[in-house]
């Protein structure tokens, strides 16, 4: 019998073996803000993951780098499916390299990639969700080889243009597990048809393509003006799943360069009185 999940986040995953076209793999994600993911594999198994994500391997896994995805391991496409997988990424604003872990030895073998941001690792098997899941342009961590990593356009204008994730976001196809990193704590959302919820543009971090995504104005212009939410919350209309993110990477990075003041950011007092007394106070001259 499978272990049931006791928890979203820093507990084993277990499950039965089954045939599919993507590796069917074991895996446990380890720590709390800054997490990592450990995939155990079977001789044979692969592990499809983003350049410069590996934390630590053992031995007997060997490592790959392949131009595109890796999902149709490299021989049965010719150089034009490669270059249409490679083209892809590159739009998402990844590398055109992904690498691939193949356990070549005996017994069990471990592999562990890490996100590159504070946050959660969120693990997904797409045979679950439809086959297709949309997430944000660089949410891909790692995957069971047999993943493709494709585009998603926004076909509203709108959308695209104040959508927090521009006209392309990420989508992943298949049947295998996915392992996708998200900012801050991430809440799982499953909506009812018609049932709508509005987000923050930037903490809308992954949601299945039967969930209808538009726009819808965030208030009258004194909350445009003031509010400090921008001009736009995401409309999410069910039926489907979403994910929202409590601490956009772009959020983060913001507050950052605001902290740095006239060091580099931007201070929203700078230049006002007040802005030298919240510099002196917060200990910055």
């Amino acid at each position: 019998m499978p272990v049931p999940n006791t928890g979203p986040w820093g507990t084993v995953q277990t499950h039965h073996k089954s045939a599919s076209v993507a590796d069917d793999i074991d895996f446990e994600i380890k720590g709390e803000e800054l997490q990592f993911v450990e995939i155990e594999l079977d001789p044979g198994e692969s592990a499809v993951a983003e350049a410069g994500a590996m934390v630590w391997k053992d031995a007997a896994v060997g490592m790959t780098t392949v131009f595109g995805d890796g999902s149709d391991g490299g021989a049965s496409a010719g150089f034009a499916g490669k270059l249409l997988g490679a083209g892809k990424r590159l739009i998402t604003g990844e590398s055109l390299f992904t690498t691939v872990f193949t356990h070549n030895g005996r017994g069990k073998a471990r592999v562990a990639f890490a996100s590159p941001t504070p946050g959660a690792i969120l693990p997904l098997r797409l045979a679950d969700l439809g086959g297709t899941l949309i997430c944000q342009k660089d949410s891909f961590l790692a995957a069971a080889k047999g993943v493709s990593i494709g585009i998603e356009f926004q076909r509203r204008v709108l959308v695209g243009l104040f959508g927090g994730e521009g006209f392309i976001m990420q989508k992943l196809e298949g049947d295998g597990w996915v392992f996708v990193q998200m900012g801050g704590t991430v809440v799982e959302r499953e909506l009812k048809d018609g049932e709508e919820l509005h987000v923050d543009t930037g903490c809308l971090a992954a949601y299945q393509p039967s969930v209808d995504f538009d726009l819808i104005q965030a208030g009258g212009v004194k909350s445009v003006l003031f509010g400090g939410e921008g001009l736009f919350f995401a409309r999410l209309k069910g039926p489907g799943k979403v994910w929202i993110q409590s601490l956009p990477f772009s959020r983060l990075a913001g507050r950052m360069l605001a902290a740095a003041g006239s060091r580099g950011g931007q201070n929203r007092g700078e230049g006002s009185v007040l802005g030298v007394l919240g510099d002196i106070v917060g200990g910055n001259r």
